[in-house]
């Protein structure tokens, strides 16, 4: 049986804001943004299947819902509404938009953080390579083309 009492305190940095949650020790990542206002990550799955739930973990795209809050101590994490300001995420957006790759709107921010953690490390990538990094992202739409399309012409 897991103990669901609460663990140490955990420090975070959540989209430049440092914060200090307590989480319980099968607490997930994704249900502490969600529990502290994070509405941008969604939650999907449960299984790091859908891709709904990404976020960057010191500048790495990972599911959250695979993630253990109590693992985070000292990370910065940063969801789709953390990238606001960014250009480059402006870039990604509008190419998606552009595109018609956005179609209900849900895989969007883990689309986006997943894209931006991808052009982040690499200047320009190849259809390949996008189109394996979005692989875990999953479009109930059937936008994935489209957004594979729409990140390959800004590469």
């Amino acid at each position: 049986m897991i103990d669901a009492t609460p663990c140490a305190t955990v420090r975070l940095t959540v989209n430049d804001r440092p914060t200090t949650v307590t989480p319980r020790p099968d607490e997930t990542l994704v249900e502490t943004l969600r529990r502290y206002g994070c509405a941008d990550v969604k939650v999907g799955c449960g299984e790091g299947a859908c891709g709904a739930c990404t976020v960057a973990v010191d500048g790495v795209a990972v599911p959250s819902c695979l993630v253990l809050t109590a693992c985070c101590d000292g990370c910065s994490i940063r969801t789709a509404a953390g990238l606001s300001g960014d250009p480059l995420a402006r870039r990604i957006a509008d190419a998606l938009v552009e595109a018609g790759a956005i179609q209900c709107g849900f895989c969007a921010p883990g689309v986006l953080v997943t894209a931006w953690c991808l052009f982040s490390h690499t200047r320009n990538p190849d259809r390949e390579t996008i189109q394996r990094e979005l692989s875990g992202n999953l479009c109930r739409c059937g936008g994935s083309a489209l957004m594979v399309e729409a990140l390959a012409a800004l590469a």
